[in-house]
């Protein structure tokens, strides 16, 4: 894995001014310089410059980037984060064409592709990634993004100039760029944060490119192209084909995401997607002479206090130490204290560069941390939830008939620690219905679905497109903060177009959630992980971090200078510090509640403070 970032304006010469442009590639790779610490490079030419920092996974000695290649006169350079699945496929149609190779690496075979093909090969791409292809004979720059965005790429411009980078960092960088909150950067913030909306880059001017899309600059101008979406179409497949084919399509999505030339590990918290794909990698190790190491995660202390609650029904240990004596893995329990889950906050807007899901990402980027110490390459159960309908909200009637996003059913313990003034101009509810309309408007309904099966595929829809992407944003800038590549194979996009049209009544078949994959996944994890009541990733209950969370906070806003008090309603927030938090019904999510807002709320002050945020409403 890797940072990418650069600059292109197809009328400028950015070699006239040589030393100020190369200062500023520079820097935005310094700026990424934890995405990849292993090398880095910089290209520049008259129109475009070009910022690479490199994590080596594939082809460590001939991997350098920016790649440039050359064929028929035409010279192209390529920028590349991601990871590449099918690259033997794709690597035997070039040779078939007569094309050669001068190293190993996945970023020669897209180059290669694309001066062959021309961007519409990336249709045919099977991986995550987020690259750009500057073109010189025809002074174009191309991005392109994966289908699901599991791989980051932000966009902006300044007085003609194109900016792109990995993370927003990268823009700040370029001289004249500012942090600037407008009404509906505000809105999203507060309004759907941590979640965004797709292609909304929070801040003003900037963007996120959409998943499936490449983007293409000319001296014509700018154009996007969707070359993946999420399509509906009748299953046609019987239930016990569905069950075949999915097992082949999970397991074949694992094995092919265990591409490395470095070893690879798993996250392992007993549940069932995470204990899947532990299997499947410590399988196919064995078969090596090798042996899988797994790590799993808990907070010190966290078993005298736990309480379970329909969200979070057990602990994860027993489970953990059962599938740890299943596998025969090597296996590192690690724990995070309520201190260092509470000081890792401001590291983890550090490593958005906006307020993320408070404890959640600091706990998690605590742990990549650890994990990257001594791996590169992990492989996680992330996205199953989504894929195959494991949350709540696919199954309570509640949900299915809300109107709006299930994991924020109200948004009133948000507004009510709001300044109302602010509140009269964000408009905040309707910015939100807004933003759900937009989502469910692009469901392709099927004329035979009714009202509640349409429910429950739009939800599907605003699970992958929405919280999916809050949860791979999540999984890629905690890990990519410390140089680790995490890998998602149940975010492989067959697996989900298949999936997604998979009916209800055989992916929860005689109730049972996430049927189709548990059933899959038969003889492959012991019955008592495979049929595990659904349990999401760990959340602290030691009642020593709430009291730590609430001392900050007031310490943070008895400074008169806080950006935040004017966004605040005071008195009701002293309110809600004053009691005690509650648990176990979320605000976002399954795992936001009550310490969580307080924790999100210093996120958001240091967010404010360290990039010079203006607010303009």
């Amino acid at each position: 894995m890797c940072g990418i970032s650069g600059f292109f304006d197809a009328n400028a010469d950015f070699t006239a001014n040589r030393h100020l442009y190369e200062q500023i590639l520079h820097d935005m790779k310094q700026s990424l310089f934890h995405r990849g610490p292993d090398d880095s490079g910089t290209f520049l030419t008259t129109c475009c410059g070009l910022a690479h920092t490199r994590l080596s996974i594939i082809d460590i000695d001939g991997g350098h980037q920016p790649m440039t290649k050359e064929t028929d006169g035409a010279r192209c350079h390529i920028v590349y984060n991601g990871e590449i699945y099918n690259m033997d496929a794709l690597k035997k149609r070039l040779t078939d064409r007569g094309c050669s190779f001068s190293t190993s690496s996945d970023t020669e075979v897209l180059l290669l592709s694309y001066l062959n093909f021309g961007a519409d090969f990336v249709s045919d791409v099977d991986g995550i990634f987020s690259f750009a292809i500057l073109d010189e004979r025809h002074r174009t720059l191309t991005l392109f993004r994966d289908p699901f965005g599991v791989k980051p790429l932000f966009y902006t411009s300044i007085n003609g100039t194109f900016l792109f980078s990995s993370e927003p960092k990268g823009l700040f960088c370029f001289p004249g760029v500012k942090a600037i909150l407008k009404q509906d950067g505000l809105n999203e913030l507060l309004g759907l944060g941590p979640a965004r909306s797709p292609g909304h880059g929070i801040f003003s001017g900037f963007k996120e490119l959409l998943p499936g899309t490449y983007l293409t600059l000319s001296p014509a101008g700018i154009h996007e192209t969707t070359y993946f979406s999420l399509k509906s179409h009748p299953h046609e497949d019987s239930y016990e084909e569905t069950i075949e084919k999915t097992r082949f399509l999970v397991t074949d999505a694992i094995k092919r995401q265990m591409v490395s030339d470095v070893p690879v590990c798993t996250f392992l918290s007993g549940g069932v997607d995470s204990s899947l794909v532990s299997a499947v990698c410590a399988n196919e190790l064995k078969k090596r002479g090798e042996t899988l190491t797994t790590y799993s995660f808990d907070f010190t202390d966290n078993h005298k206090f736990f309480k379970a609650n329909r969200f979070q029904p057990s602990e994860d240990r027993p489970f953990v130490e059962q599938m740890v004596s299943y596998l025969g893995s090597s296996h590192h329990f690690l724990e995070c204290s309520t201190k260092t889950q509470a000081d890792y906050l401001k590291k983890s807007v550090d490593a958005h560069d906006f307020p993320c899901m408070a404890d959640i990402d600091s706990s998690l980027l605590y742990f990549c941390e650890e994990v990257s110490k001594h791996h590169k390459v992990v492989l996680t159960g992330e996205c199953a939830d989504e894929v195959f309908g494991g949350y709540p909200w696919f199954h309570r009637s509640e949900f299915l008939s809300c109107g709006t996003f299930p994991w924020t059913p109200s948004l009133a313990p948000r507004m009510q620690l709001l300044n109302q003034d602010l509140l009269s101009v964000l408009s905040m509810e309707e910015y939100v219905n807004a933003a759900y309309d937009k989502a469910v408007s692009e469901v392709e309904v099927l004329p035979f679905e009714n009202d509640t099966e349409t429910n429950r595929r739009r939800i599907g829809y605003l699970n992958i497109r929405f919280f999916m992407q809050t949860l791979l944003n999540r999984m890629d800038r905690t890990s990519m903060s410390c140089g680790l590549e995490a890998r998602v194979p149940f975010a492989d996009k067959t697996l989900v177009d298949y999936i997604f049209n998979t009916p209800w009544e055989m992916k929860a078949k005689d109730g049972v959630v996430k049927n189709v994959l548990r059933q899959a996944a038969t003889g492959l994890l012991p019955e008592e992980i495979l049929f595990r009541k659904k349990s999401p990733y760990p959340k602290t209950y030691h009642p020593e971090y709430e009291s730590l969370l609430t001392e900050r906070l007031r310490e943070t806003l008895s400074d008169s200078s806080s950006p935040l008090l004017p966004l605040l309603d005071k008195k009701a927030l002293n309110l809600f510090l004053d009691h005690p938090k509650d648990y176990g019904a979320p605000w976002y999510g399954q795992l936001m509640a009550g310490p969580q807002m307080i924790a999100y709320l210093l996120q958001f002050e240091y967010f404010l403070r360290k990039y010079k945020v203006s607010i303009e409403v």
